[in-house]
């Protein structure tokens, strides 16, 4: 698979819910933290302003507009961005599939979408590998999202055997065809994604993904490139915001934290990853996720689900070629 398709098969969908948003007048409504939160909607009527917390870009959403929020940083909603910001848990109650929540006299603008949250230990880091906000404006992008989101809508709503399915598949649809359209505009803040939409770069993240246990050197990854060592080193870095080199060992962890949840050995893993001995697989993996492999399978506190479990098989069979 390409690497976008690979973070994203790691990314295990969950938790949906579909609902529509009216508001009029005057408001502004502060949204919390939800790192295992991704947010997609379409404007249905109307327009308000959008501001993400850390992100100095306000963006102004009218009719039309489609946008996701993959990232789960807090955000606002607001006709006026000038105001001070209401908590949302005020109006919005618990979520009801289908339904839609009115703030005052609700004229002046219309939200349908859905959201989802992702499972997986390590789904708060693959976010993160996010842009914080994907704003959708050209028509005919609009209208594959736009289709993916009513169609959501309907699947909750109508309780269909074989929906929460249908709303799985979906909500990757959705993601993956926010994130390609974000590609394809050019993306300008540091991270990832600014290193998929160099072509010589992506060359280099693709080899690292098809051959996660080949011991690249940066030459190695440099002549993938088709660049010299040190421009290699300083775009790349310029781009990602990290070396080539710790975004493979990062690369390597996800990919271990994925076999060690379905029952894999570290003796087995190790070698899988390019791992010399145990030890080194242990060391690097605790720098990166932040804890030993055996501390990371304790602190599972719910059983592994089959879609991870499949998830899983399909990362053995990447392992082994």
């Amino acid at each position: 698979m390409d690497p976008l398709s690979e973070v994203l098969s790691l990314l295990r969908t969950r938790s949906y819910v579909s609902s529509g948003f009216r508001a009029g007048g005057e408001w502004s409504l502060h949204f919390a933290l939800k790192d295992d939160v991704i947010k997609c909607y379409a404007v249905e009527a109307g327009g308000c302003w959008l501001a993400v917390d850390g992100i100095g870009e306000r963006v102004r959403l009218e009719a039309g507009d489609c946008f996701v929020l993959p990232s789960g940083r807090p955000f606002r909603l607001a006709s006026d961005l000038t105001l001070s910001p209401m908590d949302s848990k005020a109006v919005f109650p618990p979520a009801l599939p289908g339904g839609t929540v009115t703030l005052n006299d609700g004229r002046d603008l219309l939200l349908v979408g859905s959201r989802f949250t992702v499972a997986g230990r390590h789904a708060g880091m693959l976010l993160k590998m996010m842009p914080p906000i994907v704003h959708i404006r050209k028509d005919v992008d609009q209208a594959a999202l736009r289709w993916s989101v009513a169609r959501m809508r309907e699947e909750l709503r109508d309780g269909q055997p074989g929906g929460a399915l249908i709303a799985q598949q979906l909500a990757h649809m959705m993601l993956v065809q926010a994130l390609r359209l974000h590609l394809l505009e050019g993306v300008h803040e540091p991270g990832w994604f600014a290193a998929l939409t160099d072509t010589r770069l992506c060359a280099a993240i693709s080899a690292m993904h098809a051959n996660p246990a080949e011991r690249w050197t940066l030459q190695e990854l440099a002549a993938e490139a088709g660049m010299s060592r040190s421009v290699f080193a300083q775009r790349f870095r310029e781009a990602a915001g990290e070396t080539p080199l710790e975004y493979l060992t990062r690369w390597r962890m996800l990919l271990a934290g994925e076999e060690l949840e379905v029952g894999r050995s570290v003796s087995a893993i190790a070698p899988a990853l390019g791992y010399a001995s145990e030890s080194a697989f242990t060391s690097a993996f605790k720098r990166v996720m932040g804890c030993t492999p055996r501390d990371y399978l304790n602190k599972s506190k719910t059983r592994l689900p089959l879609q991870a479990a499949q998830t899983g098989r399909d990362t053995h069979r990447r392992l082994r070629g």
